[in-house]
């Protein structure tokens, strides 16, 4: 990408216009109601695994404190970007302005981030608690537990705040127009008029080792968890410890998955059409999937809940 700013005043745009997906109104209409079902069964998956781990006091442990950050993280994750989507849908401007953009570019790249340490942490919290027990209650006491999901965070605050200066201090000029439906940093590496080779480098290198150095960590933590759980001599206590780290082990199937097709392999930022897709899944339907792959997979979660529905929904009903 080599284009230059002919008129330097000209390069700093008010305003961008998120083309989203393309189609008439009754594509637009689809869209919006799929879009709309699926956003409010994520905030209500998410909304319900938070309520849920913070009122059960037998939840009230190292595994859910990070599983509850888990579920504000996706919900986060999808606020940022799809009640303006969803907006979008139903106007005909499409406009979101460039401090708007900016500010959802940051907390996306944010969120986005700090997930990708978490899920490591999670990873890490369930190889001492198999691998180490007799030290796991000291190892993982509360103040380490908030110590991990604060550097889970400082991560992606750094992160984001580096990508964020990058990417919006680059020259827009040749067109406003995003080829997505919020403001990723393929689609507006794309949309500069100057040479983007520095900021397409950074991402691969950080998001590349963002995503191997957090994959590495969960296939050690995983390998050393598997050896371990094949040493067992009781079958129902493998078959337990294998469903709980099942459910784990599938979120970050998906999430990592989806996020290195987006970020971490070259030639990511030519794939627009692509990238829609991708970051529909990565953005949506992850979100709305990670509640329903803890609970269906988790019988303390499952419990927890049918006790949260005896006490508020439906008093008197036995569990």
């Amino acid at each position: 990408m080599t284009r230059r700013c002919k008129i330097s005043s000209q390069c700093r745009l008010p305003e961008f216009v998120l083309e989203g997906f393309q189609g008439g109104l009754q594509t637009q209409a689809l869209l919006f109601a799929l879009f709309l079902a699926l956003y409010m069964v994520a905030v209500l998956g998410n909304l319900t695994m938070i309520m849920v781990i913070t009122l059960d006091a037998r939840l009230h442990s190292p595994m859910y404190f990070l599983l509850k950050n888990l579920s504000f993280l996706d919900l986060c994750y999808s606020t940022v970007i799809y009640p303006k989507a969803l907006a979008n849908f139903l106007s005909s401007s499409k406009a979101i302005s460039f401090g708007g953009c900016a500010t959802q570019f940051f907390f996306f790249s944010m969120m986005g981030t700090t997930e990708a340490f978490l899920l490591a942490v999670m990873a890490y919290d369930r190889f001492l608690a198999i691998c180490s027990p007799l030290h796991y209650t000291i190892t993982m006491c509360p103040s380490a537990c908030a110590r991990l999901v604060l550097g889970c965070y400082s991560g992606g605050f750094l992160n984001s705040t580096l990508q964020t200066s990058l990417t919006f201090s680059l020259p827009f000029y040749s067109s406003n127009h995003i080829n997505h439906f919020f403001c990723d940093l393929p689609p507006l590496l794309r949309l500069s008029c100057a040479d983007t080779a520095l900021n397409e480098l950074v991402m691969f290198c950080i998001c590349g080792l963002i995503i191997v150095g957090t994959i590495l960590g969960v296939l050690v933590s995983y390998a050393y968890i598997t050896v371990t759980i094949l040493r067992m001599s009781s079958g129902a206590g493998r078959h337990k410890l294998f469903s709980t780290c099942g459910s784990h082990m599938t979120a970050v199937s998906l999430f990592y998955g989806t996020v290195f097709v987006m970020y971490a392999q070259p030639g990511a930022v030519e794939s627009m059409q692509q990238g829609k897709v991708v970051s529909v899944f990565y953005t949506l339907v992850i979100p709305m999937l990670n509640p329903l792959i803890y609970s269906l997979r988790n019988k303390e979660v499952k419990d927890a809940l049918r006790r949260l529905a005896s006490t508020f929904l439906v008093p008197g009903w036995k569990t």
